[in-house]
């Protein structure tokens, strides 16, 4: 379900990850993409426009204020059928303001995950690569879904990259 797959939480001189009590914390890849308002044009979910974001690839990234990045989970996933997800930052990033979004994973979605980290601070928040950025809380159904993100084809469905915003055409 998980992989590379840390069998215990990893803790020290890192930003923790692995097995928890009740979750995973996965971590983050060396892959970024920074967003930079080039064209001043406003962020479309619906005509994403990638010009407003530049791939970067680093051992740690600094967040600008009042910015945020897009990056990739280190570890690939494949949920269950009779398992959801939740997903919550860590509070080691929290407490410096960093606000990190990773929608539910549903029922047999696979991928890497794209992660979304907001630097609410009026400073820069480094995040590091290949250490934490969030935990996932697997939450099991009594019964099996009767549609999965695989049955419906879901369009973030095997992400290998991170993936911007996209609709089904």
């Amino acid at each position: 379900m998980i992989s590379p797959f840390a069998h215990k939480q990893v803790s020290r001189k890192v930003i923790s990850y692995g097995l928890s009590a009740y979750g995973y914390d996965f971590r983050l890849s060396d892959e970024f993409q920074v967003f930079t308002p080039v064209n001043g044009e406003a962020i479309d979910p619906k005509n994403h426009q990638s010009t407003n974001f530049i791939s970067v690839k680093a051992k740690s990234l600094l967040i600008p204020p009042n910015s945020f990045i897009l990056g990739r989970s280190l570890e690939y996933f494949r949920i269950p059928r009779e398992i959801l997800t939740i997903c919550f930052g860590k509070s080691t990033y929290a407490r410096c303001g960093l606000v990190v979004n990773v929608t539910p994973f549903e029922p047999e979605w696979e991928g890497f995950a794209t992660v979304s980290i907001a630097n609410t601070a009026p400073l820069p928040v480094r995040v590091y690569a290949n250490e934490g950025i969030a935990q996932l809380i697997f939450l099991e159904a009594d019964e099996v879904c009767r549609v999965s993100y695989a049955d419906k084809k879901g369009k973030y469905q095997a992400q290998q990259r991170i993936t911007n915003a996209k609709i089904k055409s």
